[in-house]
Parts: structure tokens; C-alpha cells; sequence
């Protein structure tokens, strides 16, 4: 480790590599897996995530161009699923690069088809809103938008896609979709393309209703945080953020600590400051919410508000500290492990959130 690091992510590969295998023994035989890496691999840096994780995925996906583009500046040859709409003037460079986009609508389709080259054909995956209402051709359209699209010669449906969005919190509702999509993919095309509606959730509890050749669509999991509790055993968070103490100091009775003064020492206190905050990205909704970190693997109790660049813990129950020492943000230290999800419980929002929120400043270290 660079001594010089006052804030960085050690990032585990093989973690990943683990996840995905774990993946695979969840769903059903020969299903295919994308590996989900927008949002720069939710905050574990694409460039390498993508480089080292290539032999270990079927497909990768991507939010949009740019990501696609550096998975491709790798070397990595691996398809490349671009899983939101893009703008119309980047479908051209989709086509030359040998993207797949997803597709909702007839309009966006005749636009793709005037981008293929006259003795060329481009693969696209046909998005259906089952539920989602984000993106994708309503239920009640599919039909007639399918049509329009299988209309055009120079586009080839590879896949129906749809998503789930309460799949790690109503099973029931989560079920019943699916019956709607699965009913709808055979009735599309009686060749029963592959279809793609699994996420990590939807893998956990459905997997086995993946078809021979069908994908899943899987992003938090491959970093090791399930969002079904009962299922994180299973995982191996990939990510461990760390920072350092930068002071210790020993406060009386009666001393307010951070912006606000919402904490006030009770009595003698010895207190680190620590060199992370919102800047690099802890969470400022974690002030006042009984977060802790690791240090000399015993958790120290978050003083205070969250600061741009510093927060402050309680160390008075540590024998000796000392300026440089190693913290753990989230991750394991000795017999201790913070998940990002506990974070993201105490912070009100969602471990997704907490990945990639952290910022630039902070070094990723690969191992």
C-alpha cells in the first residue's frame, strides 16, 4: 500500500470472479450472465474491472456510449449491451463498434436502420415495460411495435429484455410479472428468443425459470453485496475502503465536535480525526446515525457531522493510537466487518448509492 493514500479502495478480482460463479450455481444450466459495469463498474473503476473480469462474463453492460467505449479502449472483446436509450446521433457509432443497443420503440428502430451499412445487419434487444416504467415498449404495444421492427431487414431481435423493480422486496408481484413476460416473449416469437429480465434479486429467488441460453442481468451482486440479506453468505464483498488517522486528540467535558455542534462531549473523550469525508464519499446522511469504522479491528463510534474532507470517532476505548494507523470505512478488519449495505441502512438509502458515490480523489488499489 502507498503511504501516501489518505483515502483508497482496495479491490478485490477475485472476489468478483468468486460472485460470478456463485451467480452461475444460482440459476438455471446455461444461462448466460452480463456483467453490469456502469456507473464506472458502480464505483469500482471500469477500465480494469472490465480488462480482468473479460473471460469470466458472457456479455458486459453499460448505461451508455462513453462506458462501452472505454470497456472497448481494454482491448476486451466481449459483447456489449448498452441497456439504456441512446441519443440519436450516437446511433451511428453504436452500429460501427458492434454495440447492441436495447430498443423501445418503432421510431428508434427505423433510426438504427438507416445506420446499417447496405450488406450489414445489427443485433438489437427488444425492451418490453412490464412494470419498470422506465424504458421499453408497453405490454399493450409490444405486439405491433415487434412487428414494425421484424419489418426491418436490417435489424436482428437477439433478445426480449424487461426489468424487475421490486424484486428484492414483493415476490408475489415479482412472479406475476414474470408469468406476464414470459407470456409475452412466446407470443412475440414462437422461436423463443433468448429474453433477459433477471437481475441480481430476480436471480436469487427465480433463477431456476431461466431458459437454456437465457441472460441475466446482474450488477450489485457481481461486488458482493446481496440484496437479499439471507443470500449475502454467499458473497464476497470485492471492496474495501479505507482511510488513516490523521490526529488524535483528547477533549474535556462539555466540547462540541463538527459543524452544528450536534455532538457534545459527555465527559473526557480521545477522539481521531480521520482524513475521509463527503468529498471523498462518506455519506453526510451517516451524521448522527451511530455509524461506525474499524480501526485495530474494534469499531469506533462516528462523532458529529460528516465534513467535506475529515470525520471524527470516539477511539477513547483503544489503548493507543496513532497518527497514520489504518481505518476501515466498510469491509472486514480482523474478526470486524462494516457491509456497505449497513451503511447504507444508517444513511437512508441503498448500497448501489454508497458504491458510487465514492469520488475520483479516491485511489483504487487492484489485488
Amino acid at each position: 500500500m502507498n503511504t501516501c493514500f489518505r483515502c483508497w479502495a482496495e479491490i478485490e478480482i477475485e472476489a468478483m470472479r468468486a460472485n460470478l460463479r456463485t451467480i452461475r450455481s444460482l440459476a438455471a444450466p446455461k444461462v448466460r450472465v452480463i456483467a453490469v459495469v456502469k456507473a464506472d463498474a458502480y464505483g469500482h473503476g471500469l477500465f480494469e474491472v472490465a480488462r480482468r473480469l473479460e473471460p469470466d462474463v458472457d456479455l458486459f453492460g453499460v448505461a451508455n456510449l462513453s462506458e462501452a467505449r472505454v470497456i472497448r479502449s481494454t482491448g476486451a472483446l466481449a459483447p456489449i449491451l448498452i441497456l439504456g436509450p441512446a441519443l440519436p446521433e450516437e446511433r451511428q457509432t453504436i452500429f460501427d463498434e458492434a454495440l447492441i443497443p436495447t430498443v423501445s420503440t418503432a421510431e428508434e428502430a427505423a433510426g438504427y436502420a438507416k445506420c446499417v451499412s447496405a450488406s450489414g445487419r445489427m443485433p438489437i434487444h427488444f425492451a418490453i415495460d412490464t412494470g419498470m416504467g422506465r424504458i421499453g415498449s408497453s405490454e399493450e404495444e409490444a405486439d405491433q411495435v415487434f412487428r414494425a421492427i421484424c419489418a426491418l431487414s436490417q435489424l436482428q431481435v437477439i433478445a426480449l429484455s424487461s426489468h424487475l423493480p421490486v424484486a428484492d422486496e414483493d415476490e408475489m408481484y415479482t412472479a406475476r410479472q414474470l408469468q406476464r413476460f414470459q407470456a409475452i416473449a412466446a407470443r412475440l416469437s414462437p422461436e423463443n428468443p433468448p429474453v433477459t429480465i433477471l437481475n441480481s434479486a430476480g436471480v436469487m429467488r427465480f433463477g431456476e425459470r431461466a431458459g437454456a441460453g437465457d441472460l441475466v442481468r446482474v450488477g450489485l451482486s457481481v461486488y458482493g453485496i446481496a440484496p437479499l440479506e439471507e443470500f449475502q453468505p454467499r458473497f464476497r464483498p470485492a471492496m474495501t475502503l479505507k482511510t488513516r488517522v490523521v490526529l488524535v486528540r483528547k477533549l474535556g467535558p462539555g466540547r462540541s465536535v463538527s459543524y452544528g455542534r450536534t455532538f457534545v462531549t459527555a465527559g473526557k473523550m480521545k477522539v481521531a480525526t480521520l482524513c475521509a469525508g463527503y468529498g471523498d464519499g462518506v455519506n453526510r446522511h451517516l451524521s448522527g446515525q451511530e455509524t461506525d469504522v474499524l480501526i485495530q479491528g474494534r469499531r469506533c463510534r462516528l462523532l458529529g457531522r460528516v465534513t467535506m474532507d475529515q470525520i471524527m470517532v470516539d477511539v477513547t476505548h483503544l489503548e493507543r493510537v496513532e497518527p497514520g494507523e489504518e481505518v476501515v470505512l466498510f469491509g472486514r478488519q480482523g474478526e470486524q466487518e462494516i457491509l456497505a449495505s449497513e451503511l447504507a441502512t444508517k444513511a437512508g438509502t441503498i448500497a448501489w448509492e454508497i458504491f458510487t458515490g465514492i469520488t475520483k480523489r479516491v485511489a483504487r488499489v487492484y489485488r
